[in-house]
């Protein structure tokens, strides 16, 4: 099986789907990453993107990601970009990832640059062009300071309905998020490891395991 994590920004798979990864990873699946912004100044010093940088070389070694896409476009500004222009840049990562399963942020995140990027990614895995690409399942991922973070809107709501597992891999998952140095916040403030490991034991408690990640079930074609 050939999974593709799609993330507005790094650290935006880890946050929501990187138990699963690694469980996938465990289970011989290939992983692929696909990031969809790039952070530019003045917004940011030098310093810091070329830390950024860095983070992504790390994390990419620390999950084994078989391939690393990357489009560039730019972070908070991604509602600058037409649309359009998304979709075609997304359309070719998808081509040549060729997953069978799909994760991506959820819907009705607080962050316009994930609503874009869902909304870009539901145009090319339209139910009609699923099959071309091989893609068999979509689900989406909660992100902690940004899912959670929406003023209360039932169609926006994340509502999950997919829960995996991922006892065996938190602890993994969390050294992974500590790569994010310019991303990881002190507890109690959403971004910590507190807080992840805190969301990953409730998730986990809606199953009866220790741990979980939970989803949303965009399509599944079978």
């Amino acid at each position: 099986m050939r999974v593709l994590a799609i993330a507005p920004h790094p650290d935006d798979e880890t946050l929501g789907c990187g138990g699963a990864l690694l469980k996938h990873q465990a289970n011989g699946d290939a992983i692929s990453w696909l990031i969809v912004t790039k952070g530019h100044e003045p917004q940011w010093s030098k310093e810091t993107l070329d830390q950024k940088e860095q983070e992504i070389s790390d994390v990419r070694r620390a999950y084994g990601f078989e391939d690393l896409f990357r489009l560039g476009l730019p972070t908070v500004r991604l509602d600058t970009v037409p649309l359009d222009e998304v979709i075609i840049q997304m359309r070719e990562a998808i081509a040549a990832a060729k997953p069978d399963v799909v994760y991506v942020n959820h819907s009705g995140d607080v962050h316009s640059d994930h609503r874009a990027v869902f909304e870009a990614t539901m145009s090319v895995l339209k139910p009609f062009y699923s099959a071309r690409h091989g893609v068999k399942r979509v689900v989406s991922y909660e992100i902690q300071s940004s899912t959670d973070a929406m003023p209360p809107s039932l169609p926006r709501s994340f509502v999950p309905n997919v829960f995996t597992d991922i006892t065996k891999f938190i602890d993994r998952k969390l050294e992974i998020m500590s790569l994010y140095r310019t991303e990881l916040q002190d507890y109690p403030l959403p971004r910590s490891l507190d807080s992840m490991r805190a969301l990953a034991r409730y998730r986990g408690s809606t199953i009866g395991t220790e741990y979980a990640e939970s989803f949303m079930l965009v399509r599944e074609v079978d």
